[in-house]
């Protein structure tokens, strides 16, 4: 007779409470998809969690892109949305600076590749 037991780790995740509308900037990849969760991870036995590996979860920005969490005491700009000072509203990167085409013509149409002489 044999047994076979398998074991490993679970991440269990979902949104804080009272930060669900709020969205920042992952300070990995730059992208505005930030989101505030809490984050849980347990041991697994046989599939079934039973150890958790922390006495509380994570409070975490969390990124959807690239997977990156961080701490969300490192983040200054959640508190300040919290405390209604962003309104949950997403900044603008580059304002007033070159952007695009730096005003110049648009690039070639379909069909109106360059031409050699």
């Amino acid at each position: 007779m044999a047994f076979i037991f398998t074991c490993g780790t679970h991440t269990f995740q979902s949104l804080l409470q009272g930060y669900e509308n709020i969205t920042v900037q992952c300070q990995n990849c730059g992208n505005f998809s930030g989101k505030i969760t809490k984050r849980w991870e347990w041991f697994t036995f046989c599939f079934v969690p039973v150890i958790p590996f922390s006495m509380k979860p994570y409070h975490d920005v969390s990124c959807h892109i690239c997977n990156f969490h961080q701490d969300v005491k490192f983040r200054p700009d959640v508190q300040q949305q919290m405390d209604g000072g962003g309104g949950g509203a997403i900044p603008m990167q580059n304002q007033g600076g070159n952007q695009g085409w730096n005003n110049q013509q648009p690039p070639p149409q379909q069909g109106q590749g360059m031409q050699y002489k």
